[in-house]
């Protein structure tokens, strides 16, 4: 049929979009399936959601409105009666975060006193925002003459999560308050800077994505123009003589070049994830080529030469974030929680342009073992960095000063179920395994899938498909790389064997044969309701080495199995863990067992380690007996000697293997 101009206009209509909006087409390979569809079922997952319903987000609440001034500021400001803000200038977003974190919550687990102290807090948020749509504690009790002055106070990133509270919510409770206050202020910043062609720069980059999120949720383009705005405005020296005073470099915020010249990771962590999330997001509705190839390299240099095996981010303290390829010190890592977080959202928008199994890998990566590291087993305690080793004096903490941490890996736990299934015109994809359900319609109909599994203890994946009609699509497997691959990722890591067994899928108990495209099993054929595709992934013990750049690692091995890296810990080896020899040929069987209260899978094996005399004048080693344990799973004892990466040789001293 042929499209006349006004049927083109009608089309673009229907999709928000102007005919002047884009030239170029979307990129946009895949469609996640919304967490609110997917019912979470998991062995694995499902108590550490009930387990943010019900302890971490309480403890959110009581720092947040009780034990620190958050929600006091916004009291101070609707009273109008001349109060000081107590705090940090970038308070206001710890409450927007615990807000988003609560919305997912109440679709995974109602809770009607939540729901209402979470409307509490929404009308003292309402009656804190200024007639003109500004909404900063901050500066409204210091002095608003002051606001839009400074890059670096975060006015623009508490906004952010203010909109992606906003849209959570809505969401979750069809509620609008506080998605109209969001509506407002986005319009604020639309008039203050964009449409006034006032150049700016925000310091902490953050505001960028939650406005695509704002225009998916409005399908007002003037969002989704104001996102791309930000994007442009970097790189242009705007923030000279402001911003850059506060650090000397533009690189810290990723302002050195524009985000679409851009080729290396620089600066803060946590503002790159999110910088350029918002950018493959903008990319994944208008089409912008210029942004996925500064993506795809910008990706490569972080996974091939800056990432820790935990999948974390960021080795220095200095500046929370990078300082040179291969430097990724272990007990001095930083790691924030909140880049492991970064980082899935962002390799998440990058599956999601390009369909390409390998980001999955390394969110999956640093969902697991640097993101999960940040939440204690009991749930009300934190890691703001995440070090891969400790001689024993790290332990984690209630709260923070700067508590960004806490809220943030909360709303990443109850909003996995953003992860898990993902679609496509004539397809379902399968990218993580946590045992669920959902219907997921396609072109030729709804198709109600049901995923059961006990990974990652175990590598077996069962997933029963039932399309409504008899109808034939595609089904996309991940088949994550740490099955057969030898590196990670790119050649940071290397795993020392090559794995030997091969994952086996069957159809209705009928083994079949598959090919893997991008890192997906595809299985085309035509689907009858009940119809069951059982993937089992070997569940080998595999030992890593890294990179001879990397120096911290010379001569070293850690351990995976599955999607998890492995560590020893002082609880269960004789309180000592800096003596502990790791030979290639070691052999490690998997035992279950119990860390503080829960059950995972350890890992036992003989190894040397060295004593040494009173007078350091001799030394030798002796074998014995130990446990590694997931990494996620260390510190909850209290703190004790820990490593990830274990030498596999001494200088000078001869080891029995």
């Amino acid at each position: 049929m042929k499209i006349n101009l006004k049927n083109k206009v009608l089309a673009l209509a229907m999709c928000g979009l102007t005919l002047d909006s884009f030239a170029q087409q979307p990129l946009q390979k895949v469609t996640f399936v919304s967490f609110s569809k997917v019912n979470i079922t998991d062995s694995f997952w499902k108590p550490k959601l009930d387990k943010v319903a019900t302890t971490t987000l309480n403890t959110c609440i009581y720092q947040t409105e009780v034990k620190t001034p958050r929600i006091r500021n916004f009291e101070k400001v609707a009273r109008k009666a001349g109060e000081k803000h107590e705090g940090i200038y970038y308070d206001d977003s710890d409450v927007f975060k615990a807000i988003e974190a609560i919305a997912y919550s109440l679709k995974n687990h109602p809770d009607a006193s939540l729901e209402k102290k979470t409307d509490e807090w929404i009308d003292k948020i309402a009656a804190a925002q200024q007639p003109d749509g500004y909404l900063n504690t901050y500066y409204t009790l210091n002095g608003l003459e002051k606001r839009w002055t400074d890059m670096e106070k975060h006015e623009d990133y508490n906004a952010g999560h203010l909109i992606e509270g906003a849209v959570a919510y809505f969401n979750t409770t069809g509620k609008r308050k506080l998605l109209d206050v969001a509506i407002k202020f986005a319009n604020h910043l639309d008039e203050t800077f964009r449409l006034a062609n006032r150049h700016w720069i925000t310091g902490h980059q953050e505001v960028e994505l939650a406005l695509v999120k704002l225009y998916r949720t409005t399908n007002d383009e003037r969002y989704l123009k104001l996102a791309d705005w930000y994007l442009s405005e970097r790189g242009h020296g705007y923030g000279k003589g402001v911003i850059w005073d506060n650090w000397k470099d533009p690189a810290y915020c990723q302002d050195k070049v524009p985000v679409k010249e851009q080729t290396e990771i620089t600066g803060h962590a946590v503002r790159a994830m999110y910088l350029y999330t918002g950018a493959a997001d903008v990319a994944s509705i208008t089409g912008d080529e210029g942004y996925i190839r500064s993506m795809k390299t910008v990706w490569d240099d972080v996974v091939h030469r800056n990432m820790y095996i935990t999948g974390g981010i960021g080795s220095s303290g200095s500046n929370e974030g990078f300082s040179k390829d291969y430097d990724l010190p272990n007990e001095h890592a930083y790691c924030e929680t909140c880049a492991s977080v970064g980082m899935v959202f962002w390799n998440q928008r990058m599956n999601m342009l390009t369909g390409e199994g390998k980001y999955m890998d390394i969110l999956e990566r640093s969902l697991y073992n640097g993101a999960l590291d940040g939440l204690s087993l009991s749930g009300d305690r934190f890691f703001y960095g995440n070090p891969l080793a400790s001689s024993g004096n790290y332990q984690r903490s209630e709260w923070f000063g700067t508590a960004c941490c806490p809220s943030n890996i909360a709303r990443l736990i109850a909003s996995l179920g953003d992860y898990i299934y993902s679609k496509s015109e004539n397809g379902i994809w399968v990218n993580l395994f946590v045992g669920s359900n959902t219907i997921i319609p396609l072109k030729s109909g709804e198709v109600a899938v049901q995923l059961q599994t006990n990974y990652p203890w175990n590598g077996l994946v069962k997933l029963n498909v039932s399309p409504k009609k008899k109808s034939r699509f595609i089904v996309s497997f991940r088949i994550p790389g740490w099955v057969n691959e030898q590196s990670i990722a790119g050649d940071l890591y290397h795993y020392t064997e090559i794995s030997k067994e091969k994952p086996v899928i069957k159809v209705n108990g009928k083994e079949i044969d598959y090919t893997v495209e991008k890192g997906y099993a595809k299985i085309d054929r035509e689907w009858n309701a009940g119809d069951e595709v059982s993937v089992n992934l070997p569940m080998e013990i595999r030992k890593i080495t890294a990179r001879n750049e990397v120096k911290a690692d010379n001569d070293r091995l850690a351990v995976q199995r599955g999607p998890l890296v492995y560590c020893v810990e002082g609880a269960d080896n004789e309180g000592k863990v800096s003596n502990i020899i790791l030979p290639e040929k070691t052999i490690f069987s998997p035992e279950n067992q119990e860390v503080a209260g829960e059950s995972v899978v350890a890992l036992k094996a003989s190894v040397p380690s060295l004593i040494i005399s009173v007078d350091g004048q001799n030394v030798q080693t002796v074998n014995r007996n130990i446990t590694a344990i997931p990494y996620y799973t260390w510190c909850n004892r209290g703190a004790n000697q820990m490593q990830v990466w274990l030498p596999a040789k001494v200088r000078n001293v001869t080891i029995n293997e």
